[in-house]
């Protein structure tokens, strides 16, 4: 087992890190820029190291401060949470050669399922229901073409990335040259590649996601599926686990398929499987994250699992210790992620000193943040300031629990979206199950 870990991140993330390594007696080192000094993570750290100035890509995507960090620190292992560089196959290529162990998949696997045009043939090979569509165009002459033989609507899609970029949607013909152009120019503005696919705009649809776990001797379990379908602009908002509308067989179909997925590729260490399901429960591949995912404690809730502490066992060489038929998925847990935003006036990105908190609490009541009194949220990285995740036995009660966390939630000092989610708990379609990834623009 490691000694020492760096966590490669901040905010909430990090100190969820740092926690799992302090339960599992490893010492821990956190990095940050010059505008996280005061963050909460560095306090808790063992070790602290400032790797830059505020911006991301001079500090926390700045790989070579980062691995010095870990030489000087003698860290034998770098955590990078998610975001970040928890994708970045050159990062974890690098950790290889300087002798660190990343937590997470290999380079070779991170780059080869971050293709996600790869990613489709692949796991159309390995016989998982892929979304009906193209393989990567190389050639502009041949857009039209594929596009008719796909049919309205369709998505034009980036094979990099991630977040919802790169991705337009297309009604008809005359809209497809410039949804093409629109995306590869977004996708090479963000990611440095501009290659992108098409597939069948499928609608309505849900998005289903399974997490699985895989160590190093060909062990694969499925820790079940999240339901991710509350989103704004293809971000997630809020999540829960099981999904309502998952019925027990298409539950299963989906776990064998993800397991299918993560042998296909020989995986290693925590993942997730992302699919689409339409109404009728047909669900096909949608693309594999291969880190840890925000959305994570929700499985955690339901089957007593640290994916955190499994992910630092597993790059350690531990096998797993159970098997498929050991998980027990049990209640229902329901996580929502609180922004520094105004729902009311554009989801506008706010920053402050926080003023005055309190954080909810009661049996299975989780609030994943960083945040204190006095902290000053900074203006330089993502709104997300912390994550409530409530566990109850039934979903009616969960969403009860869930309410009454964000009434006692109190958080002065930034604008946030602690009203949007009691809105959303609130809507008739969220609580009978049936709703959609298009809930929230129903809903204005």
């Amino acid at each position: 087992m490691f000694s020492k870990i760096l966590i490669a991140n901040r905010g909430e993330i990090a100190v969820r890190i740092i926690r799992a390594c302090k339960e599992m007696g490893i010492s821990s080192v956190a990095v940050f820029s010059e505008a996280d000094s005061d963050s909460l993570h560095v306090s808790l750290a063992d070790e602290s190291i400032c790797i830059g100035p505020a911006q991301a890509k001079d500090s926390y995507l700045n790989m070579s401060a980062i691995l010095s960090a870990a030489v000087v620190t003698g860290a034998q292992a770098i955590h990078p949470g998610y975001g970040l560089l928890s994708e970045n196959a050159d990062f974890a290529s690098l950790c290889e050669k300087c002798g660190i162990a990343f937590i997470g998949p290999s380079a070779e696997l991170i780059r080869k399922m971050g293709d996600k045009d790869a990613a489709r043939k692949t796991m159309r090979a390995a016989g998982v229901p892929v979304v009906p569509g193209c393989d990567l165009l190389e050639d502009p002459a041949l857009i039209q073409q594929e596009a008719d033989k796909i049919g309205y609507p369709l998505l034009v899609k980036a094979r990099a990335g991630g977040g919802g970029r790169g991705i337009r949607t297309v009604n008809s013909a005359k809209e497809l040259k410039n949804a093409f152009a629109a995306a590869s120019t977004e996708a090479k503005s963000a990611f440095g590649d501009g290659a992108v696919y098409m597939e069948k705009y499928l609608f309505p649809v849900k998005h289903i996601e399974m997490q699985i776990l895989c160590d190093n001797y060909g062990n694969v379990v499925c820790l079940g599926e999240r339901e991710c379908s509350v989103q704004r602009k293809r971000q997630k908002l809020l999540e829960e686990s099981p999904s309502p509308a998952v019925s027990a067989e298409t539950r299963r179909k989906m776990m064998e398929a993800a397991v299918k997925a993560a042998q296909a590729v020989h995986y290693a260490n925590a993942g997730t499987i992302e699919f689409l399901m339409d109404k009728t429960g047909n669900f096909y591949f949608m693309e594999m994250n291969t880190r840890l995912q925000v959305e994570h404690p929700v499985t955690e809730m339901v089957t007593g699992i640290d994916l955190v502490k499994w992910q630092i066992r597993i790059a350690a060489g531990v096998p797993l210790s159970y098997k498929q038929e050991d998980i027990k998925i049990e209640g229902t847990a329901i996580e929502c992620r609180i922004n520094a935003e105004n729902p009311r006036d554009g989801f506008r990105p706010s920053c402050g000193t926080i003023s005055f908190l309190h954080i909810p609490g009661g049996p299975w009541v989780r609030f994943d943040t960083a945040l204190y009194q006095d902290y000053t949220v900074p203006p330089f990285y993502d709104s997300m300031i912390g994550k409530l995740i409530v566990h109850a036995k039934t979903r009616e009660e969960a969403i009860r629990k869930m309410q009454a966390a964000l009434c006692e939630l109190v958080i002065e000092g930034v604008e946030h979206n602690a009203e949007q989610q009691m809105d959303i708990l609130s809507d008739s379609e969220f609580i009978a199950g049936d709703y959609y990834t298009d809930l929230i623009e129903k809903r204005g």
